[in-house]
């Protein structure tokens, strides 16, 4: 666990985590709020459906450069392997509970996706191979992201053993901000792209 001066580090990921993407870009392009309109989710996916492809990619820009901000920001202060992990966790709790957005946030899959570019990049290949995978089979992004997060701790253990255990924290909670979309999938009735 951190310690000391570690928690200024932890605390700085969590504040980077908590950078609005897609309220400032919505707010930028004139667009509803997405808090409040379509899904109700402050992320890429529910920015493309009320604003289009370019918001939808400055959303999703946004969120991996703020996960990636924050562990370049680890590794220049010499956090090692471990304290990176925990980086990561902080940074995506930011974008699940936000501290400048009422702890109103989205879903997290962008964020940790721009963390674990800088931490393992064998890991996020193997996210992104899988998470498109499942997006080409089903094409329902919550369903791809929902698959990823669950096999994401196996393929951290087999690229990155040292980060088993914030990737299935981290993992664990993005399956829990994903229930709606369960329900939804279960039910038969989430959206398809």
């Amino acid at each position: 666990m951190p310690e000391g001066s570690d928690w200024i580090l932890l605390l700085t990921a969590y504040l980077l985590g908590s950078i609005p993407s897609a309220v400032l870009v919505c707010k930028a392009m004139g667009l509803e709020d997405p808090r409040q309109a379509g899904s109700k989710n402050p992320g890429a996916t529910n920015v493309m459906r009320l604003g289009g492809r370019q918001a939808a990619i400055l959303t999703l820009s946004g969120d991996l450069s703020k996960g990636a901000t924050a562990i370049l920001l680890a590794i220049l202060v010499g956090a090692d392997i471990t304290l990176r992990g925990w980086a990561m966790l902080a940074a995506v709790c930011g974008h699940l509970f936000p501290f400048f957005s009422s702890l109103r946030g989205g879903k997290g899959v962008a964020t940790t996706l721009g963390c674990t570019l800088l931490l393992s990049w064998p890991l996020a290949l193997c996210q992104l191979l899988f998470w498109g995978l499942i997006f080409l089979l089903g094409r329902i992004s919550s369903l791809a992201s929902i698959a990823t997060a669950i096999i994401t701790p196996l393929f951290c253990y087999l690229t990155t053993p040292a980060l088993t255990l914030t990737f299935s924290l981290t993992s664990a909670i993005l399956i829990l901000r994903h229930s709606s979309n369960i329900r939804k999938l279960v039910a038969g009735r989430e959206h398809r792209f």
